[in-house]
């Protein structure tokens, strides 16, 4: 029996501010608060909480047959937080209902899985213990930024106890394969891949409202005839899309919400199910390895990492941040972290990005790639001279390392022996109390006045015998 696994991706960019060369040093906050506010409500309204209403309307009109997944990066979930938490109920109602998984992604929506493995296990951590704290869920699938995947990305993810990874259906990796069936990671045959249907997703994502597409107008009856159509062995259908494409990317006006709600009822027809990754891993073998030697991508028709790393520019600021990744990890201060996730976020490196490309790069205050690069340089000279203030560049990462390891171990002693001193303290007191008590007891019964003794009677005189 065929299924859909239905997948959307939430993340929101912190933007940041306009950041001139002469506030390095002067000025440590980057970020444009205006902005992020305008772009999280508006994008809430038009596409998040409309969207996110009718997929919870299906769950229930179609009685629980209609299943759904989603990712939610860190920063996203803190922007959603702070401005549009109505989002967040939404998703928790969603969660509720029991046919929704949400799945493990880097909290900051970054690069890091290329070039630093420990940053990468961090952030993926925090994103589970974020999701499990909102959603009550232990994620057991793993999506990557941009569906970024490579070999040793999956026997990574594979490490860290990942039972399965969702990634891009992409034709020079697949070659006459079929996304249509689970494969496993070539470096660990124990994890799963579950593949994205590249031309099915892109016509809801990208072509749906495209009048000059061929395709055009696209309902429901007949994208799932399509799905209905192919060969009997291929039965896992991957259709990935960033959330957004449900209001923004594809305007309500369009009718693509009415598009997304008929699916469930025309699948039904054909004997299609609707089913989350965990559910397709579990019941499902995998047909054999995929080698992806080369790390992929949905993003661009290349389907690699060019968007981001394509050019000297994106490069340079890339190798820049990362050279602190871990310094950063290592020491661990709450302020430095939260503008480490800021600054990684993909979009930053994107906005550089000198490709042609079908789809427009919406770089907002930046009037090209190179102004992007410029303030974004800014910003970090500023950010690795606040980390090499607080440790020093002359301390290699084993000494900072080695002596921060020291510190928290002195803390954690001392930490020990003053819960211990609490402890004597408070039996201490306690004796003090049952000592006080005592003494009062002794000296309130010594304090008594004695009784006096009973006063002998006298000896009657002894009668005189008579003569």
């Amino acid at each position: 029996m065929k299924t859909i696994c239905l997948y959307f991706e939430i993340h929101q960019i912190t933007h940041l501010k306009r950041y001139r060369f002469f506030d390095i040093g002067t000025d440590h906050y980057y970020y444009d608060d205006y902005e992020n506010e305008r772009s999280v409500t508006e994008i809430a309204e038009r596409s998040y909480m409309p969207a996110l209403q009718t997929l919870l309307d299906m769950i229930k009109a179609s009685n629980k047959y209609f299943k759904v997944a989603f990712s939610i990066s860190g920063v996203g979930m803190e922007q959603l937080e702070m401005h549009a938490p109505q989002v967040i109920e939404l998703l928790q109602q969603l969660g509720e209902t029991g046919c929704v998984e949400f799945l493990a992604e880097p909290y900051s929506h970054g690069l890091a899985s290329l070039v630093n493995p420990e940053s990468f296990a961090a952030e993926v951590k925090r994103q589970c213990q974020k999701i499990k704290e909102y959603f009550g869920q232990e994620p057991k699938v793993l999506r990557n930024s941009s569906l970024i995947y490579s070999d040793e990305i999956g026997f990574q993810a594979s490490e860290m106890g990942f039972k399965g990874m969702l990634t891009e259906g992409a034709k020079h990796i697949l070659g006459w394969k079929s996304p249509h069936y689970i494969y496993n990671c070539a470096m660990a045959p124990n994890l799963k891949l579950l593949l994205r249907d590249v031309t099915l997703s892109d016509d809801i994502s990208l072509r749906f409202n495209n009048s000059e597409w061929e395709g055009y107008p696209l309902f429901a009856d007949d994208y799932i005839g399509r799905i209905a159509k192919f060969p009997d062995q291929e039965q896992v259908i991957g259709i990935f899309m960033e959330l957004s494409a449900l209001g923004i990317a594809q305007p309500l006006s369009s009718g693509i919400l009415q598009f997304i709600k008929a699916l469930p009822v025309c699948a039904k027809t054909k004997g299609i199910t609707f089913s989350t990754p965990t559910e397709i891993f579990m019941k499902g073998k995998s047909v054999g390895p995929i080698n992806v030697p080369d790390t992929l991508s949905w993003t661009d028709e290349e389907r690699d990492v060019s968007s981001w790393l394509g050019n000297p520019m994106q490069r340079e600021a890339f190798n820049k941040l990362y050279s602190v990744a871990d310094r950063v990890r290592i020491a661990n201060d709450p302020r430095i972290n939260q503008d480490w996730d800021y600054l990684q976020a993909s979009n930053n490196f994107q906005f550089m990005t000198t490709k042609p490309t079908r789809i427009m790069v919406d770089r907002g205050i930046y009037s090209s790639p190179f102004d992007a690069f410029t303030n974004y340089m800014n910003i970090l000279g500023d950010f690795l001279r606040r980390v090499n203030d607080l440790y020093p560049e002359e301390i290699d990462n084993d000494e900072l390392n080695s002596l921060l390891t020291t510190i928290r171990n002195q803390g954690e002693e001392i930490e020990r022996k003053t819960k211990e001193i609490n402890r004597l303290q408070t039996k201490i007191e306690k004796i003090e109390a049952e000592s006080d008590k005592l003494r009062d007891k002794i000296e309130k019964k010594q304090a008594k006045p004695k009784a006096k003794p009973k006063a002998k009677p006298k000896a009657k005189p002894k009668a005189k015998p008579k003569a």
